[in-house]
Formats: C-alpha cells, structure tokens, sequence
C-alpha cells in the first residue's frame, strides 16, 4: 500500500481516469463519481473524450450542461465543438474593439481557418475542463474526469503548460505595439483619447495567461489521475508509459485500476502490474459477463472502485 492507502483522499478534490482506448476509464470514472456523490458530496462527472461515452454508461442523454443524474451527482458530454465556435465568435470581438477595421476581413478569415485546425477541439475541452475546475471547491466538492485515450490525454494535461508562455508572448507583442503607438501619439500629438490604457486585447491576453498558470497548478496540486489498464502486455506497456509522463510532468497519480481480470490470469502480467503501481496502490476488478452500465450495476462496482488497495 502507498502513500495513498484508500482510493478516497479527502483531500484530492479533482480525479482523471485515464488509459489506452477501451479498457473502461468511463465506467470507472461514473462508478467513482457515483461513490462520492453517495458519501454526500456534491459532485460533478464529465467526459472529456471528444467521442463521449459517458451517457451511455449512465443509460441517460447528457448534453452541454451537467445534468442531475442521482442525488448528489450530476454529469455533462461538454461540446467542444460550440466552444470552438463561443472562441472564435469572442476572439473577434476583441480583434474588433482593438484593430484597425480595414483588416478585420482578414482577421476574420484567419480565424476561420485555424478553428478547423488540428488542436482546437483539445483546446476547447482543456478550457472547459479548466472552467469546471474553477467551480471545485464552490459548485461541486468533487470533480470527476472521464478522460480521452492516454495520449489526447497527455496533450490536454500538458496544454496549460503549453500555452502560458505562447499566451506571455502575445501579451509582450501587444504591449509593445500599444507603447509604439503611445510613442507616436507623444511625437506627433493626438487629439483622440487613450484607449489603450484598457485594451481589451491585452486584457484577454493577461486574463487567459493567469487562467492557464492557476490550472497548471491545480492540475499537479488538487487533482490525480488514476489509469486504468487491463492485465494484458501490451496495454500494460503503454499505460507504464503514460505513468511515466505524467509522474515526469508532476502530476499524482493515484490507485491504478486493473480491470476485467480473467479467472486465471496471466500471472507474470497481474504481477508486473503489482509491482509498477504498488506506490499508489492497486484495485483489481474481476472480469463479469453483464456490462456494468446504469446506476445499479454502477453502484455495485463503485464501492469495489473505490475501496482500499492492495
């Protein structure tokens, strides 16, 4: 047993399930929101795989918004797409209160272009997911992310700290083209107020640096990820993998989930995985012929999710 001895740390408000594709981040992330919510926390679940699953694991439609699912317990398929869409239609109006109106078709043709560009819906989801994050504690006492195959994962996680210092760069070039104007107003004079004292622009720009700093924080402080993985070899290797890049990157990992476990399993498989994630402890979940979905079969297995390790 690790440092984290139960799968529940009181003081973990945020938990990732993570993994390789298929080997049921989702029922694990529903069964453990559904677990906390019954301990009588006020907990949100959301899906940030862009091909969300999450409803059909509850058996219920779930839309933009978190939907009320049990007591306690509410969970949203946020759509990253119309974030794309709110992005773009607020980034131009930004270029429109801060830019000469001549180049404002060109503006809007080059933001056109790059959201339907590789990387945007990542982004979209990394904000709402920041958005979500912003609410814990205050809305919701816990926050449970079922998360996209481990390396859209690793992106998104990483995307915080990716960002801040492009978001930094922007905000220097902006003010240095604001002191450049004010330079030129000083020399030839100008009769037209200062608007740059409150440029919406570079107020957005500093806005979003100090959002994605506060998530890059909260993101190795406040949260942990659990992987999910199933006692095969080659799922074994890529989920070590992404162990190693998120525990490189500073994130906390916590109990891993070995899931579906055959009667007689490869036992040099089961044991690697001991041993690997033996820190954080491990919750082994027996193979069942019945798909746990719906929030009876959910409840059955989110005590089992949840309970002490090994």
């Amino acid at each position: 047993m690790g440092a984290h001895g139960d799968a529940v740390d009181p003081a973990v408000p945020i938990t990732f399930f993570g993994g390789k594709g298929g080997v049921g981040k989702t029922t694990m992330a529903a069964a453990a929101a559904l677990a906390h919510a019954d301990a009588g926390l006020r907990t949100l679940v959301i899906s940030t795989d862009p091909a969300h699953s999450l409803g059909d694991a509850l058996e219920t439609p779930l839309g933009d918004r978190p939907r009320r699912v049990a007591d306690g317990l509410w969970a949203a398929e946020p759509d990253a797409e119309a974030a794309v869409r709110r992005r773009v239609e607020q980034v131009t109006e930004d270029a429109h209160a801060a830019l000469p109106r001549e180049i404002m078709p060109a503006v809007r043709r080059h933001l056109e272009h790059a959201a339907a560009g590789p990387g945007m819906v990542e982004s979209a989801l990394a904000d709402l997911l920041i958005d979500a994050m912003d609410q814990v504690p205050g809305e919701w006492d816990r926050l449970v992310v079922d998360s996209a195959p481990t390396g859209h994962l690793l992106r998104m996680l990483d995307l915080p700290a990716l960002l801040t210092p492009w978001v930094r760069g922007l905000a220097r070039q902006r003010e240095r083209a604001l002191d450049a104007d004010r330079f030129a107003e000083d020399v030839v004079g100008s009769e037209e107020p200062d608007d740059t004292v409150d440029d919406p622009l570079l107020r957005r720009l500093h806005e979003r640096r100090l959002r994605l700093e506060r998530a890059a924080r909260r993101l190795r402080g406040d949260a942990w990820m659990r992987v999910v993985l199933l006692p095969r070899r080659m799922v074994l290797a890529e989920t070590e993998r992404a162990a190693d890049q998120l525990a490189a990157a500073g994130f906390r990992l916590g109990p891993a989930v070995i899931n579906q476990v055959p009667h007689a399993p490869d036992e040099q498989v089961m044991e690697a995985a001991r041993r690997r994630f033996a820190g954080p402890g491990v919750v082994e979940l027996p193979l069942v012929a019945e798909e746990p979905t719906g929030l009876a079969r959910l409840r059955a297995l989110s005590a089992r999710v949840v309970a002490p390790c090994r």
